[in-house]
């Protein structure tokens, strides 16, 4: 269920992330309280609080007094935004650099990259 190498809330919080991502939670959508995460998980509520608290001071989740934990209307937006940013940092510029070193001009990249994408997506096997 959960991986050994990295903290477990850590890791709860990077599932209810890719869960407000992906739209399978959205918007004023109420999340299980930290009791439930916790029972359903079987792990210590005191994990599951550390993950909420880490949501909520991102932003991404709010609390109404006596109802529950909720996602921001703005969280999946603002996390498309930071993965977005992400995505640039660590995958396109790297490549634009290695292209760079190479003497591949940019418009060859970009050819290459539509070419890519116009491929058909290829299935799993398994």
């Amino acid at each position: 269920m959960f991986s050994d190498h990295v903290p477990i809330y850590r890791q709860i919080g990077d599932r209810i992330r890719a869960d407000i991502v992906t739209g399978t939670l959205g918007a004023d959508q109420q999340v299980m309280s930290t009791n439930q995460y916790a029972a359903f998980y079987g792990i210590n509520p005191a994990t599951a609080a550390k993950a909420f608290q880490e949501l909520i001071d991102e932003g991404l989740l709010y609390k109404r007094r006596g109802v529950g934990m909720f996602v921001s209307p703005e969280a999946q937006a603002k996390l498309l935004g930071e993965r977005r940013a992400q995505f640039f940092t660590e995958h396109v510029a790297p490549m634009i650099a290695e292209a760079k070193a190479l003497g591949i001009s940019l418009d060859e990249v970009a050819d290459q990259v539509r070419a890519a994408a116009a491929e058909p997506t290829k299935k799993d096997p398994s």
